[in-house]
């Protein structure tokens, strides 16, 4: 299963995200659950480098599925919507393929 936290700030901003292990959903190489999971996190990922310019921590290990990423102080209200648009997806992943596959949560930082 891939458990995926979003973290929030008190004004409800999503700032972090950490996304760890790996759907289950078939076999590595087919599983579109993990597949789809890490398409969206790498292109938030990538988006928020690229066409924002925002700094950030990033670690990641591909073995165990890791991701994880946090905005450093001084970020924008772009990429506050791109990890907004993540969490959208994220949540339609999980709505379509259930809880056997992918955790979503939200956690108050």
């Amino acid at each position: 299963m891939t458990h995926i936290t979003i973290y929030q700030s008190r004004g409800q901003e999503y700032t972090a995200f950490r996304c760890q292990g790996h759907a289950g959903y078939a076999d590595a190489g087919e599983d579109i659950v993990c597949a789809a999971v890490s398409v969206l996190a790498i292109n938030t990922i990538n988006s928020i480098e690229r066409l924002v310019g925002d700094s950030f921590d990033l670690v990641a290990d591909q073995e165990t599925g890791l991701i994880d990423f946090s905005l450093k102080e001084g970020y924008s209200k772009e990429s506050l919507l791109l990890i907004r648009s993540l969490a959208l997806g994220l949540q339609g992943i999980q709505d379509n393929y259930g809880n056997e596959y992918i955790r979503l949560t939200f956690k108050e930082v």
